[in-house]
């Protein structure tokens, strides 16, 4: 007779288990990038792919034809990499807003501390024009960045607002749109 409830039991749960539907599978994010320029966007230099990890979002460029060294890097608010007029001169990219900076932190910062949430770690490129080693934005989630762009500045970024606005990355020379 005992039997009989507990068998029950683990009828029902093999039912609740088997009509769970499975989590949906992870797949990776694949941003296409290109040049920018006043005139609009330019030749392709590869591809940024977005993967979740337990500290963060991982960014890991495979990016070709680019100027050495290391360039600011930061996710922008706007899907777009369409030139914008501002101040009354066309800036490349510049339909793509400002830093992703949803909180209103109002100034930029470190990828870890309390800036912008789209200040991401400084983009390496070596002699030969590539960018292949990945970044952590320790703050952000793929589902953060959705719908918005990823934005490579000709020059560094020191993380803060001083000397330069923004880190000093200057103008803007290579754009993707985030799916």
């Amino acid at each position: 007779m005992r039997r009989l409830p507990v068998c029950l039991l683990v009828l029902a749960a093999v039912a609740v288990i088997a009509a769970t539907p499975a989590p949906a599978p992870t797949s990776d994010t694949v941003v296409s990038m290109t040049l920018v320029d006043t005139k609009g966007q330019g030749a392709a230099v590869g591809e940024i792919v977005l993967s979740e990890s337990r500290h963060g979002l991982v960014l890991t460029p495979r990016l070709k034809g680019l100027p050495p060294g290391l360039h600011g890097f930061h996710v922008h608010e706007r899907p777009s990499c369409a030139p914008a007029e501002k101040d009354g001169a066309m800036v490349a990219g510049g339909a793509a807003g400002a830093h992703y900076d949803p909180q209103g932190s109002g100034h930029h910062g470190l990828p870890w501390g309390d800036g912008h949430l789209g200040d991401l770690p400084a983009l390496y490129v070596a002699a030969d024009g590539t960018a292949t080693y990945p970044v952590l934005a320790p703050r952000l989630t793929r589902k953060d960045v959705s719908g918005r762009s990823l934005m490579v500045h000709a020059g560094g970024d020191n993380h803060a607002d001083h000397p330069a606005p923004l880190g000093g990355g200057a103008g803007r020379i290579a754009c993707g749109v985030i799916p």
